[in-house]
């Protein structure tokens, strides 16, 4: 299955109404958190927040379109943003500020959106001090999964903001050109959260929320496909690139010309 044009795309930063989702286990107790530590919630000082897993004691992974204000299309400040490691009921395993964030280069928040802009909508927050805490591991990556792969989505949204929530059975209903559309249940705040392939008994992040859509009259979520995305933006934070409280060495660069490619599919502002 290709994505097609009547797919009809949502950003999932601020608030909205949706009904819950009865195959979501909320993770509101210690016990059955515990697995899920290093996904945690990433605030924006009262104005919203989204989701990001730790990938390194002191790297987030999340969404680049989190990191722009809606309204402005500025990047938000970073003294602003918090990680929350494993926010549930009020409190959280380990809070830290964000010294440095690198957001995927060929990544424009104020494009229409479209088939590249989710592609390239992933970003990495270098934390002001790492999380050296033995309830908070960090997962690892893993390559993309195949078309109709079981993965599972953890996260927050507006309605489920004090406590993560996991779902295990939604699948990869189609991959094409970097973006992967899946049967996962998300909602407002979900952006960033990671998607996880559960090959032999291990989670493994193999995407990141970029918005959820409707395929032909049913709820999707749409994410990258990682491996080459993340790569990217591992190169950038080792060469110094990005934008934080700390000059940086050097600056992001903005690639002109290159080449881009659609899906074909029609994606429509909400």
């Amino acid at each position: 299955m290709g994505l097609r044009a009547s797919v009809f795309v949502l950003a999932l930063l601020a608030g909205g109404a949706a009904a819950q989702d009865g195959r979501l286990e909320r993770l509101d107790t210690t016990e059955a958190g515990r697995a899920w530590e290093a996904v945690g919630r990433l605030d924006f000082r009262g104005s919203g927040f989204c989701t990001g897993t730790l990938i390194a004691p002191d790297l987030v992974l999340t969404a680049a379109h989190c990191l722009f204000d809606r309204q402005t299309k500025a990047r938000i400040a970073l003294d602003s943003v918090e990680f929350l490691a494993g926010w549930r009921n009020g409190r959280a395993s380990a809070y830290r500020a964000v010294r440095r964030a690198v957001v995927h280069p060929d990544y424009r928040f104020g494009e229409a959106i479209s088939a590249a802009r989710v592609r390239n909508d992933v970003a990495l927050l270098e934390l002001q001090h790492p999380i050296n805490n033995t309830t908070v591991t960090p997962f690892d990556t893993a390559a993309r999964p195949g078309q109709g792969e079981a993965v599972g989505v953890v996260s927050y949204a507006h309605d489920r903001a004090e406590a993560p929530s996991l779902q295990e059975v939604c699948d990869v209903m189609a991959r094409q050109q970097g973006v992967l559309v899946m049967s996962c249940d998300v909602d407002f705040g979900s952006s960033g959260a990671p998607i996880f392939s559960f090959a032999g008994g291990i989670p493994r992040i193999v995407s990141v929320v970029s918005a959820k859509a409707e395929l032909d009259g049913r709820r999707v979520a749409l994410g990258t496909a990682l491996d080459e995305p993340l790569a990217r933006l591992r190169g950038e934070l080792a060469r110094g690139a990005g934008y934080g409280l700390d000059p940086s060495p050097t600056v992001n660069r903005l690639r002109v010309g290159q080449e881009r490619r659609d899906t074909g599919a029609k994606f429509i502002r909400p």
